[in-house]
């Protein structure tokens, strides 16, 4: 009984680590990021849940794109670069970030 206790646990934990997060959809729209990206199709940039892919086991991956997301910089897929914060809707905090991220990540 306790070691059915434990795998159902188990698979209730890697079933939360991987659930999707509502859209910040505030955030979203002031950093026009559906200008770029879109849910799950390549437009101008990756879509959100390619990005996830390619990170979800990469490790510290929320601080490298929440970075990437604050400061902008060179692609790291196809041509367009990650605008900079002013080009994109303004300054965005790390609280922010984290926010986006997250949802990015839970796609």
């Amino acid at each position: 009984m306790a070691l059915a206790a434990v795998a159902l646990a188990a698979t209730l934990g890697s079933a939360c680590v991987h659930a999707q997060l509502p859209e910040p959809t505030q955030l979203v729209d002031a950093q026009h990021c559906m200008f770029c990206h879109t849910t799950d199709a390549p437009f101008l940039a990756p879509s959100f849940h390619q990005i996830a892919e390619r990170y979800r086991d990469t490790p510290h991956a929320d601080a490298i794109l929440e970075k990437k997301l604050r400061l902008g910089g060179p692609a790291h897929w196809g041509e367009t670069p990650m605008p900079l914060p002013a080009d994109r809707g303004g300054p965005l905090s790390r609280e922010d970030a984290h926010v986006l991220v997250q949802w990015v990540l839970s796609q």
